[in-house]
Parts: C-alpha cells; structure tokens; sequence
C-alpha cells in the first residue's frame, strides 16, 4: 500500500483520535500531519509483526502524547519566564479554547469538564479509556496497540473509569 492509499485509508481514523487527545481541530490537524510524515518516513521499517492498523493507531498515540508533552513543556518555560521577566506585554501562555466538532454548543461545557478530568488520568489509562470509549476498539485491539494483555488492557479501563468517578463527584 502507497502513502497515498494509507493516507485515504486512515486519515480520518488518526484525525479523530488525535482529537480526542487534544480538543483541538486545528492542532489535530497538525498531528495527522505529522502522523502521516512519520509513516512515509518509517514505511520501510515496517516489520508486519503487527496490522498496518495497530501501527498507524501506535504512531497517531505517541505523537498525541508527544504533543501534550511539549505543549505542557512551554507552559511551564512560560510561568517559569514570568517570574524573571517584567515584560508583561507579551502573552507567554495561553489557555486553549476547548474546539471539537462533535460537540453540541449547549453541550459544550460539560463535555469540556469530561475531557479536563480524562486529560488529568495517567497516559496509559487516557489511551485505554479512550480507544475504548471513543475508537469503540475491542480489548484485545487495544492490547495489540498499546503492546499489552488483554487482561491488562481491562484492568487500565477500569482503574480510568474508577478515577474519573472520583474526579467527577
């Protein structure tokens, strides 16, 4: 399969989940961007061992998370500035607006707090809960991509919900 097949394939797929990562149209786009750049650059070293599918989902996750990382990194650097900088002109960080497309306006605010709460959880349970509940992945989908048992892919959807009950009351 060619890039631009792959590209046809699972555009939407990588879209939608990067989304759920990030809230955001215009950054998921940019992810899927560089999604599909990834792929084009290691489709040689594609081994099989495991679906194209898994491997794309792989990929779409890691540079979701990877995003989150260096987003959550400038913030940081930007308070950190603050403190040392006086400049008060320059806006060092500001907080997203929370933008999906799938979300009705009137519902828009308690859909926020849901995904403030699941984008508090640990990585690996954000990514079980969310290929779970929103990529409607079966567990042992879920097992294959995030390169654990089935058993363990249960027991991360369960600790996820258990916390976001928590959370949520």
């Amino acid at each position: 399969m060619n890039l631009a097949e792959l590209y046809t394939t699972y555009k939407d797929m990588v879209f939608n989940l990067s989304l759920s990562y990030i809230q955001n149209i215009e950054e998921a786009e940019e992810i899927t961007q560089d999604v599909f750049v990834a792929v084009y650059q290691s489709m040689d070293t594609f081994q099989e061992k495991s679906s194209i599918n898994t491997w794309i989902y792989r990929i779409t996750i890691n540079k979701s998370l990877d995003y989150i990382k260096a987003k959550n990194r400038k913030k940081r650097l930007g308070v950190f500035a603050s403190l040392f900088y006086e400049n008060t002109n320059e806006v060092k960080y500001e907080q997203p607006s929370f933008n999906h497309p799938g979300v009705l306006l009137e519902q828009k605010e308690s859909v926020e707090i849901i995904f403030n709460h699941i984008n508090q959880l640990p990585d690996n349970q954000k990514t079980a809960l969310i290929l779970y509940k929103l990529e409607h992945q079966s567990l042992e989908s879920i097992a294959a991509i995030m390169n654990i048992s089935s058993k363990a892919a249960e027991s991360l959807i369960q600790r996820a919900k258990a916390n976001l009950a928590k959370k949520i009351n």
